[in-house]
């Protein structure tokens, strides 16, 4: 029998997914009452990496930093308008989602990459996530890109499911190449889109980390 897992639980065998999805219809992004958007700003590197933190995407500061290096390092001038963050009414930033590319380079079809969706803990549970990652879409959509594609993991097992209600779909390689990652998906969420994938076994979603695919398969 299954433990009852956390949102981001490294208990969970380590596969990572990709999804893909349209851009033609976006849903809802009006945040919760007392919340409002704000885009990034010189300075907003630590509310970002606090956010990070607190929802167990990173174990330190320090390899938040690397992250940050990796993905935005060297193009901060980019941000405003593509990274942003949900604000509650103290001014407190608890939520972030960023409209990026492909930083690997291998994307050449000018699809957008949805990156780093984090709720800091204290704000979880508000329903903050669908509606942010909806504005985010729609920034990606005004930039001109059609379809957005979503690089994620096993162990933020919730968060596929809020991505698989939102309409995202297991890209194809990724689906035959993390096909047992998108069984512990089916097994933990039941989610009807996942039909054709059965479920994992207890001992495929428990244990140390075996897929290491591209985000990009």
């Amino acid at each position: 029998m299954l433990p009852a897992f956390d949102n981001h639980d490294s208990r969970i065998r380590y596969w990572e997914l990709a999804l893909i999805g349209s851009l033609d219809e976006i849903g809802d992004d009006t945040l919760p009452a007392g919340y409002h958007y704000e885009t990034y700003a010189p300075g907003d590197r630590e509310a970002w990496l606090a956010i990070e933190q607190s929802a167990k995407e990173f174990d330190s500061r320090e390899e938040g930093l690397r992250a940050w290096e990796a993905y935005y390092g060297g193009q901060e001038d980019r941000l405003p308008g593509r990274m942003w963050f949900a604000v509650d009414e103290k001014g407190e930033k608890a939520a972030t989602a960023t409209a990026w590319h492909d930083i690997r380079g291998r994307d050449l079809g000018g699809d957008g990459m949805l990156h780093w969706v984090a709720v800091s803990r204290a704000h979880q549970g508000r329903g903050l996530s669908k509606p942010l990652i909806n504005h985010v879409l729609r920034v990606m959509r005004e930039e001109g890109a059609r379809r957005a594609r979503i690089p994620t993991q096993t162990t933020t097992w919730l968060a596929v499911k809020v991505y698989l209600d939102l309409g995202f779909r297991p890209i194809e390689q990724n689906a035959v190449r993390s096909g047992t990652g998108w069984r512990i998906i089916r097994r933990l969420t039941d989610h009807p889109a996942l039909a054709a994938f059965p479920p994992a076994e207890d001992a495929q979603v428990l244990g140390e980390k075996e897929g290491e695919h591209s985000e990009q398969e």
